[in-house]
């Protein structure tokens, strides 16, 4: 029968060689040999840290967005109810997102696991929720779906990087990284504040800004898609560096 490792002995060595590193070295240990060795029922749920599931707070608002995005495509496109939910969620994720940082630091039970688990619900709630709604509200030609596409692969590409690089960013005294390398994927919060305000005017569909160019051929699309365009590139600059707050 095979020996179980000890939670205090990982915890120490973890201690001796992460020293004055602002991620605390005993609750990563202690997580990662839970996920590794417990296979009881429930035991990913009990492995996470309160931050973990705040997160998946952020995660879920970014589903229940899209959801309400594919609800108002169902319906009846007068009735914007489903456009305005799926806009509340966003900034509500955008909360959670803001929220676990601070409880993690609070806590010091900050984890590997919950860096990755921020990354896939940013992308959830930043990336993909905010190309659905546009989808939603008109942007629904051939090459309109390949803008938003890049757009949501470059949030992908933003978020993977962060975690590759994130150790290489210069940091201030308390181990904090001093910049954002790139536009923070939360930046698209903007668009939304965009979207919000056209189906505010009813400028939606046929009323969309810009209309129509090249309409009924098979590069057709809608002109507003370029601001997806720039907000992509945007993200996945080296040359952007954003002091963090």
């Amino acid at each position: 029968m095979s020996k179980r490792p000890s939670y205090a002995g990982v915890a120490a060595n973890g201690a001796a060689s992460k020293e004055g590193s602002e991620v605390n070295p005993p609750s990563i240990d202690k997580q990662k040999l839970l996920l590794s060795t417990d296979s009881g029922h429930f035991s990913l749920i009990r492995a996470l840290h309160l931050a973990d599931l705040i997160t998946e707070l952020n995660g879920l608002c970014g589903v229940l967005s899209l959801f309400s995005s594919m609800r108002y495509c169902l319906g009846d496109p007068t009735q914007h109810g489903n456009l305005w939910a799926a806009l509340v969620f966003l900034p509500l994720g955008f909360f959670f997102d803001a929220l676990d940082g601070t409880v993690a630091r609070w806590r010091k039970k900050s984890s590997m696991m919950g860096q990755e688990l921020d990354s896939l619900a940013d992308l959830i709630s930043f990336g993909v929720s905010p190309a659905a709604l546009a989808f939603a509200i008109g942007m629904r030609s051939p090459a309109d779906h390949l803008a938003l596409a890049f757009f949501v692969l470059c949030g992908l590409t933003r978020l993977a990087r962060f975690n590759v690089t994130t150790q290489n960013i210069p940091k201030d005294s308390t181990g904090k990284a001093r910049f954002f390398e790139g536009t923070p994927i939360p930046t698209t919060l903007a668009l939304d504040a965009v979207m919000a305000w056209w189906i505010s005017r009813g400028w939606i569909h046929e009323s969309l800004p810009g209309g129509v160019w090249f309409e009924g051929g098979a590069l057709e699309c809608h002109p507003v898609v370029v601001m997806f365009l720039v907000h992509g590139c945007l993200m996945t600059s080296r040359t952007i560096h954003i002091p963090k707050p």
